[in-house]
């Protein structure tokens, strides 16, 4: 299950947590775009924050070619090395960072799942019997400017049959449809600190936001919104 979709279930964890602590207060629009392409085959076009969600999905389809960059909060080298994942993993920004570089290898589902567990993002390419996935390789800076978020960081294209496995994933809301476009408007209202906590960095790792956000969708050219409350 994605983030946005979660949030929607008002299934609140830390990948929900983690997606929105990039946002202060304040009103961002264009966020979190999606777009499908439904023809002989499908085209799936989203920003970073779906990565994860992405190679998940792929997972699910078995064994495939990996390669690619992931980003990660910690060291990861002991559980890529217990699920036999070949990688190089290097600390950033004073240990608060780590790459891990992933030369191309055949992995599994499990090996996949267990690599998307430990990463805040997996930038990955994926070829699989049925898909091929895209994604680029450096996160974009924070900015409130909407005409500046690439709605093209990962692209998925895969064969129809799979049609019902991306729509229940990501537009689950909505009908059947050739074309898909989605944006999300977040509204920021308020940062709730934690108690009794004076480590700055601590503070701003646990801090929820609390807001809105509002799900805007193109149809096949007809138009659907809906919204939900969170605190996250």
């Amino acid at each position: 299950m994605n983030f946005v979709k979660k949030i929607f279930d008002k299934q609140i964890d830390d990948s929900v947590h983690q997606q929105l602590i990039r946002f202060g207060k304040g009103d961002y629009k264009g966020r979190f775009p999606l777009s499908l392409w439904k023809t002989k085959k499908v085209k799936l076009r989203t920003s970073f924050e779906f990565s994860n969600d992405i190679v998940l999905l792929c997972a699910k389809m078995g064994n495939s070619k990996v390669s690619g960059l992931v980003t990660s909060k910690n060291d990861i080298s002991g559980v890529m090395s217990e699920n036999n994942i070949e990688g190089d993993t290097q600390s950033k920004k004073a240990g608060r960072i780590y790459l891990t570089e992933l030369p191309s290898q055949d992995l599994t589902e499990e090996q996949l799942t267990k690599l998307v567990g430990v990463s805040t993002f997996a930038l990955l390419d994926i070829v699989g019997t049925d898909f091929t996935l895209k994604t680029k390789k450096k996160l974009p800076k924070p900015g409130k400017n909407e005409n500046k978020i690439d709605d093209k960081f990962c692209q998925l294209e895969i064969e129809e049959k799979h049609y019902s496995l991306i729509k229940n994933d990501f537009f689950w809301d909505m009908p059947d449809a050739k074309k898909i476009m989605v944006k999300h408007q977040v509204m920021i209202d308020s940062i709730k600190a934690p108690e009794g906590e004076k480590d700055f960095a601590k503070i701003r790792e646990l801090a929820k936001r609390v807001g809105k956000i509002i799900r805007i969708a193109d149809i096949d050219g007809t138009e659907k919104r809906s919204e939900v409350d969170f605190a996250a």
